[in-house]
């Protein structure tokens, strides 16, 4: 991305599954001296963290760049010591962790790019004063890159606060046509009656019958003419008051899927 290699702040707004994590890793590659530069990226979970890490390191291979994954679950002072001892070119993290980082004696001076990757999903989940004050602790000059899936007031703020005439790019989200496909539904209430397929064993009720009488007659195909069957219901929360109501009317108990229900069947 050449607005990236040289030099600007960016906003860049792309759907997921667009290639924003190789885009930014490769303009991080193309932007970094090996004996200078460092970049710090933050990731709103640790699985991501670890993704962009791996896709880091694969890119960057060839050039000698290392890059070290700041993430929770870790000991913290050992974390420090690999910092302290190793200097990565490249740190990607989770706020958090990264907070508590640089909260100790981890420096941030060095650091000359600052890489928010999905910024409206670390927003969401509450990481916005982490966030500050992680941009507080950077150098006046430092280059910011944010890339996001949307653009909420929080996004905004972030970026009117801390970026410089920010280039914005926008990755016009991908449209979908059901033009082309035949489009058919199965109207499972209004055929529960009149369906009859012979040794059927197993019944699964992706969701349960309005009419709790309909019930025997959609798992009830799976016991005919003395032979025996399973039936599994898909249940959530809001369904278990009609799944109660089933139990009361059949006189019966609906159990929790057991682990060997293939042994049943």
């Amino acid at each position: 991305m050449p607005c990236i290699k040289d030099g600007y702040d960016v906003i860049a707004q792309a759907q997921s599954g667009t290639g924003k994590t190789a885009t930014f890793a490769i303009s991080i590659m193309q932007q970094l001296d090996i004996e200078l530069k460092e970049a710090l990226l933050l990731a709103p979970t640790r699985e991501l963290a670890q993704q962009i890490q791996k896709v880091i390191l694969a890119l960057g291979d060839y050039m000698g760049a290392a890059c070290h994954a700041c993430i929770g679950g870790t000991n913290l002072c050992t974390e420090i010591q690999k910092l302290q001892a190793g200097y990565p070119h490249i740190v990607v993290g989770t706020p958090g962790r990264v907070f508590d980082m640089l909260a100790t004696s981890v420096t941030a001076k060095c650091i000359e790019m600052f890489v928010l990757d999905e910024a409206d999903e670390m927003l969401s989940r509450g990481f916005k004063d982490q966030i500050y004050e992680i941009f507080q602790k950077q150098s006046t000059n430092i280059q910011v890159v944010l890339l996001s899936a949307t653009m909420p007031a929080e996004v905004l703020e972030v970026t009117k606060k801390f970026m410089r005439e920010a280039i914005c790019i926008l990755v016009k989200k991908e449209e979908l046509t059901l033009e082309g496909i035949k489009r058919f539904y199965i109207n499972v209430e209004g055929e529960t009656r009149g369906i009859d397929v012979q040794q059927v064993s197993l019944v699964i009720n992706y969701d349960l019958p309005t009419n709790r009488e309909n019930y025997i007659h959609r798992i009830g195909r799976g016991g005919r003419f003395g032979r025996k069957g399973v039936a599994i219901n898909f249940v959530t929360e809001e369904d278990k008051r009609i799944l109660r109501d089933i139990e009361t009317f059949y006189n019966t108990t609906v159990e929790e899927m057991p682990m060997n229900v293939a042994d049943l069947i």
